[in-house]
C-alpha cells in the first residue's frame, strides 16, 4: 500500500527528505517510540502520550501503517482487543532515536526533568549507557513501573534490557519512572526520591548501575554568544 501524499511533502530525492515526509509529522515518533518495546492498544498509547488528541492519534496510526511502518491487528478471543505494533522495518528505526537522543541531550536549550513515558526511560537506557563503565559487573535487575515490568542484565561488558518480569532479579527497582530518570541524569540519589522509588535487593548494585549513564557535554549557547577566549 502507497502512503497518502502529503501537501507538505518535500518532493526531494533525499532519502532524509523522505524520512520526514514518513515519519516527520508531530507524534509520529513519540507514537513509534511507545511501540518499541511491544504492541499496545489504543487506550496504552494515549496513557503514553497524555498529549495527544484521540483523533491525532488515529491520523498518525494510520499514516503510519500507510508507510508500512506499523500493522494493527486483533488478538483472538478471550481478549478481541485490537493492538497496534511495529513492523520488522518499523523496529529498525530505533537507531535513530539512539542517534537522535544522544544528539539532543547535548541541546543547550533542552529543558531538564519534563515528565517521560515508561517505554521513553526503558530506551534512554539503551541509548545512553556507557558500556565502557560496566568492568566486570555480572548482574540482573528488575524494573517495575505500574503494572508494567522491565529486566535488564549485565554481563560481559554488555547491557540489554526489555519487557519481562522484574521478580528474582538481584535488584528491583520500583515506583515513578521519572523518579529514576531524576537518579540517572538528574543527579538524584535514590534517598532523595525515596517516595516515589523503592529498591528492594541489592542496593548497591543498584546505585553502581545508576553510574552508568553519564550525559554528554552541553553544546555551546550561540545565543549568548560563543565562550570567552579569555
Amino acid at each position: 500500500m502507497s502512503p497518502p501524499p502529503r501537501k507538505r511533502a518535500y518532493q526531494d530525492g533525499c532519502a532524509v527528505a523522505h524520512a520526514l515526509d514518513i515519519i516527520g509529522d508531530r507524534w509520529a515518533m513519540p507514537i513509534m517510540r511507545e511501540l518499541m518495546l511491544g504492541p499496545k492498544r489504543f487506550t496504552d498509547l494515549r496513557a503514553g502520550l497524555p498529549g495527544i488528541s484521540a483523533n491525532v492519534l488515529t491520523q498518525r496510526l494510520e499514516d503510519l501503517e500507510a508507510a508500512s511502518i506499523l500493522i494493527r491487528r486483533r488478538l483472538p478471543p478471550p481478549a478481541a482487543s485490537q493492538i497496534y505494533e511495529l513492523t520488522d522495518w518499523g523496529r529498525e528505526s530505533e537507531i535513530l532515536f539512539q542517534v537522535l537522543g544522544r544528539w539532543a541531550c547535548r541541546s543547550p536549550t533542552m529543558e531538564p526533568g519534563k515528565p517521560m513515558s515508561q517505554v521513553s526511560v526503558i530506551l534512554s537506557m539503551r541509548t545512553m549507557i556507557d558500556r565502557g563503565r560496566i568492568g566486570d559487573m555480572d548482574a540482573s535487575l528488575g524494573f517495575r513501573f505500574g503494572e508494567e515490568e522491565f529486566r535488564a542484565t549485565l554481563k560481559d561488558g554488555d547491557f540489554l534490557i526489555d519487557r519481562g518480569a522484574a521478580a528474582g532479579a538481584d535488584a528491583i527497582v520500583s515506583g515513578d519512572q521519572n523518579a529514576l530518570a531524576a537518579v540517572l541524569y538528574g543527579g538524584a540519589r535514590y534517598q532523595d526520591v525515596a517516595e516515589a522509588l523503592t529498591v528492594e535487593g541489592d542496593r548497591g548494585l543498584a546505585e553502581r548501575f545508576s553510574t552508568l549513564f553519564p550525559l554528554p557535554p552541553k553544546a555551546p549557547d550561540m545565543l549568548n554568544g560563543p565562550p570567552s577566549a579569555s
